[in-house]
C-alpha cells in the first residue's frame, strides 16, 4: 500500500519540474504581473565608457570593444509588454541578473538609440499611406472641434 503512495509522489514530483514562467511585476502596480511574450530588442554597446557604466573594469571594456565593435547585451532588452490595470501595453527596459530574477522599468526614449535596425521616429516603410492615415482617422476633428468617428 505504501509503495502505490510513493508511486504517486514521485510521479506527481516529475510533472511539476516544468519551469515556471518569468514573474515580470508592473514598475507602477508593484503587485500586478506584466502580460506578453514579443519580441526582444536587445541593446548594443558601441563604446567601452558605457560597459564601465554596466559595471565593467575599464582595462576589460576596451579589450571587449577592440574585439568586438558592437557589443550585444544578452541580459538587457527592450520589449513591448501589457498590465492589466494600466489597462494599455508599455514599452520595458528588461535586465535579467539570474534565472528568475529581473528588473523591469518604462524604457526611455534614448534606449531605442542602442537597439539595430529599429528607428523609432521613422514609420515602419512596410505600412502603406493608406493604411497609416486609416490608423489616423479617430484622431480626425470636423469644423466645430468634434471627432468624425466615436
Amino acid at each position: 500500500m505504501s509503495s502505490s503512495v510513493d508511486q504517486r509522489q514521485t510521479q506527481k514530483s516529475r510533472r511539476n519540474r516544468r519551469p515556471i514562467g518569468r514573474q515580470l511585476l508592473c514598475p507602477v502596480h508593484q503587485d500586478q504581473i506584466l502580460r506578453g511574450n514579443g519580441k526582444k530588442y536587445f541593446l548594443h554597446l558601441l563604446s567601452a565608457e558605457a560597459l564601465q557604466q554596466r559595471g565593467m573594469p575599464a582595462k576589460t571594456a576596451q579589450l571587449v570593444i577592440n574585439a568586438y565593435p558592437v557589443f550585444v547585451l544578452s541580459n538587457e532588452w527592450l520589449e513591448e509588454l501589457f498590465c492589466e490595470q494600466c489597462g494599455s501595453n508599455h514599452w520595458c527596459h528588461i535586465t535579467k541578473h539570474s534565472p528568475g530574477q529581473y528588473t523591469v522599468r518604462w524604457a526611455p526614449q534614448h534606449l531605442w538609440e542602442q537597439v539595430a535596425h529599429v528607428d523609432p521616429i521613422v514609420a515602419n516603410p512596410t505600412v502603406s499611406e493608406y493604411t497609416r492615415n486609416q490608423a489616423r482617422r479617430h484622431q480626425q476633428k470636423r469644423v466645430d472641434g468634434k471627432r468624425f468617428y466615436g
